[in-house]
């Protein structure tokens, strides 16, 4: 059966596949627990990672070896052989740990190139042997104190702070690594846990290079808990020998070299049984497993609160579309509701843009009536002239009706433009309502070829109700002329006028300026009541025709044309954005990941 630490290692590299590295707030990958190894450099800590393998498979080199962070995941298998997988090369089984090595010198100047810098990018290893223990493992560059030759200055910073991302996450487990040969004070693996973990309960020392320290001396301050004390036990590890590596001699029988070294050694004797790379290893495995089942309520609190979140974004970009015509038919219909719902809340005042149709009533329309030309129409010089032309060759006895009918008729005339402007202006806030609340309709932003075909049914709407709105303004006009009230003129006080001062001769005017002045003034009196009519009766229309029509029909010709579609016609309208589409693969894959993490975390966690 699959181990608990087999399973974390597992879903640690589903999360990865998935890039689900975190973003806002923890992810599984962070919440569930690995071992990060922190040193200077030539502190041995790869000696002490390919001890823990059983394999010489990491690079080596002066300065900076490891130049990118190495997720090494090992996996304990039953016999058989033994090999390692890359999870940028998923399908490729090496079996020659040589190949290994070379693998991550390659991948590491893939991202690096051949110079001295680093990346926080990190190589996924996974090694299945018999001869592991289940464990992560996470190889961090080594600590420094100078930039050598070709490293920028910031690099001794630039690794303090990679390596600190890593270590300072609460559920890393601390590998600090620090030679006995040096003053366990000056150890930059040890400064940094103190920093992090200042308790020291995620935190193993591990002291290296026990043989080569100076004759006389030994580390038994430090491996007992004297010189620097620890909440867990410190480890020494005695690692091969340059000349051991040198002769390629086997790690198995390095590991047996460690064994002999610390049964023998008078010093440690007493502790062998606590010292050596086999034990650190075990040690760390059991550690793991641990910490793991104390963290699962804690794990599955963040895996349920994840998977309603995703299950939340899901519903907020839409699930998958079924594929049968009638799923589909219902899909658009529920798209094109939502939008008129956002519409109608424009209109209606739950959203800002409606309130622009009463300017159009309140204040364009009134300025535009205004501006009408009637003291130019009304002059005594054209009034005289459009009486003069109406009586022709018979002037008129008392009231010059013709006259009157022509100077009326010419006034009126005027309304047709501010009645048109009318339409036409309300006619263009509809359209931007349409525009603003397709962009607003969180449903439709999945199909944008929906979009275009409901903004091209409802524009096409717009224009019909605008059509029928203009002539529906212009009828009103021309009613006023049609027929005029008759009262308002039958109640005019006719002043009697004045006798003229002027020397009457054949080309003297027939009448005085004052009588064609008070027809021009009767004329504009009658003009001012049907403005006022029309400033109230062109709204009316205007709503009537396009504000009403739109809030009832807007998408009623859409509807009726969707209906008489076929299968593949309505599978086009559904053309999802690729972008959208893309997003709800990557979450689905996450809620499926989560989902069934939680449910592998519940069944081995409490056996």
């Amino acid at each position: 059966m699959e181990s608990l630490i087999g399973l974390v290692n597992r879903i640690q590299r589903a999360c990865t596949v998935l890039g689900d590295h975190g973003g806002e707030g923890m992810s599984l990958w962070e919440a569930l627990p690995s071992v990060a190894v922190v040193g200077g450099q030539s502190s041995g800590k790869s000696s002490v990672l390919e001890s823990v393998v059983g394999r010489d498979f990491l690079p080596r080199g002066s300065g900076i070896v490891t130049r990118r962070p190495l997720v090494l995941q090992l996996h304990k298998t039953e016999g058989g052989q033994e090999y390692a997988e890359f999870l940028h090369a998923p399908k490729r089984r090496l079996t020659d740990f040589a190949a290994v090595r070379k693998e991550i010198q390659d991948e590491t100047d893939r991202i690096t190139g051949r110079s001295k810098q680093i990346s926080n990018i990190p190589i996924h290893l996974s090694i299945y042997s018999p001869n592991v223990v289940n464990l992560t493992v996470i190889d961090l560059p080594g600590l420094t104190k100078v930039a050598v030759e070709g490293q920028p200055e910031s690099i001794v910073e630039d690794i303090e702070n990679m390596v600190r991302s890593y270590v300072e996450k609460p559920n890393c487990i601390i590998l600090a690594i620090s030679p006995a040969n040096q003053d366990i004070a000056t150890s930059d693996a040890i400064k940094l846990a103190r920093e992090v973990d200042p308790s020291g309960e995620r935190t193993f020392g591990v002291l290296t290079k026990l043989d080569l320290m100076d004759k006389g001396t030994n580390a038994l301050d430090v491996l007992e808990g004297r010189s620097y004390r620890l909440q867990h036990p410190w480890v020494g590890i005695v690692n091969r020998s340059q000349a051991d590596i040198n002769k390629n001699v086997d790690m198995i029988a390095a590991r047996r070299k460690e064994r002999e070294y610390f049964e023998t050694s008078p010093e440690y004797g007493h502790m062998a049984h606590k010292m050596g790379s086999e034990y650190l290893a075990k040690l760390l495995s059991k550690h793991l497993e641990t910490v793991i089942r104390q963290r699962i309520p804690s794990i599955i609190a963040l895996i349920n609160k994840t998977i309603d979140e995703l299950n939340a974004e899901l519903d907020r970009i839409g699930r998958p579309i079924a594929v049968d015509s009638g799923a589909q038919l219902y899909t658009i219909l529920e798209m094109c509701r939502a939008f008129d719902r956002v519409f109608k809340e424009h209109l209606d005042g739950g959203r800002p843009g409606g309130d622009r149709i009463y300017g159009v009533f309140d204040h364009q329309l009134p300025a535009a009536l205004k501006k009408l030309p009637f003291d130019r129409h009304l002059s005594t010089k054209n009034v005289q002239k459009v009486v003069s032309e109406a009586d022709g060759y018979q002037p008129h006895l008392i009231a010059p009706e013709q006259g009157y009918r022509r100077l009326i008729d010419g006034s009126i005339s005027y309304f047709k433009g501010p009645a048109e402007a009318s339409v036409d202006a309300v006619h263009f806030v509809l359209k931007e309502l349409v525009r603003k609340s397709i962009a607003e309709t969180e449903e439709l932003k999945r199909f944008p070829t929906l979009q275009s075909d409901i903004a091209a049914a409802a524009t096409e709407s717009l224009e019909r109700f605008r059509d029928e709105s203009r002539k529906t303004v212009l009828r009103l006009v021309d009613m006023e002329s049609s027929y005029l009230t008759v009262e308002f003129f039958r109640k005019l006080h006719l002043e009697p006028e004045k006798p003229s001062n002027q020397p009457s001769g054949p080309n003297t005017d027939r009448y005085s300026d004052n009588h064609f002045r008070k027809i021009g003034s009767n004329v504009n009196a009658y003009i001012n009541m049907v403005c006022d009519s029309l400033k109230n009766s062109i709204p009316k229309a205007v709503v009537y025709c396009q504000v009403r029509e739109a809030k009832r029909s807007l998408l009623n010709n859409f509807y009726a044309h969707v209906g008489r579609r076929e299968k593949q016609q309505l599978g086009a309208m559904l053309d999802e954005d690729p972008a959208l589409m893309e997003r709800r693969t990557a979450i689905a894959k996450r809620l499926e990941l989560y989902k069934s993490a939680r449910d592998e975390i519940d069944s081995v966690a409490w056996k």
